[in-house]
């Protein structure tokens, strides 16, 4: 399936991708380490998950893990995700930003 037809949800050490149209679970996976908090963050093709300051990649579309770091001397906690593509605390994603963007460009300069 590809990833533009899922929708991603992660808590309680747990990520899983629903089909965007009917809800059902496409894939499921649970962290190996983590108590609770999932961050969770697509770029690309890779799903980029944090379990209480765990790192994991994920393949998007198939849930199968690609690494893990632990990323000793870190801590723990929420953690904030960022890539070129995006960010996980950002509410928008970088594409509907920028084409809201792009549309208030447009209005401004349209001559009436």
């Amino acid at each position: 399936m590809n990833t533009a037809d899922l929708v991603f949800v992660g808590f309680n050490r747990r990520v899983a991708a629903l089909n965007r149209r009917t809800g059902e679970i496409v894939w499921e996976w649970k962290a190996s380490n983590g108590t609770a908090y999932v961050s969770l963050l697509l770029d690309g093709g890779m799903l980029i998950v944090s379990v209480t300051g765990y790192m994991y990649g994920l393949d998007a579309a198939t849930g199968r893990q690609l690494w893990y770091n632990p990323m000793k001397g870190y801590g723990t906690g929420v953690t904030a995700l960022v890539s070129v593509n995006g960010m996980s605390s950002n509410p928008v994603s970088a594409v509907a930003a920028q084409q809201a963007a792009q549309q208030a460009s447009q209005t401004s300069t349209t001559p009436t």
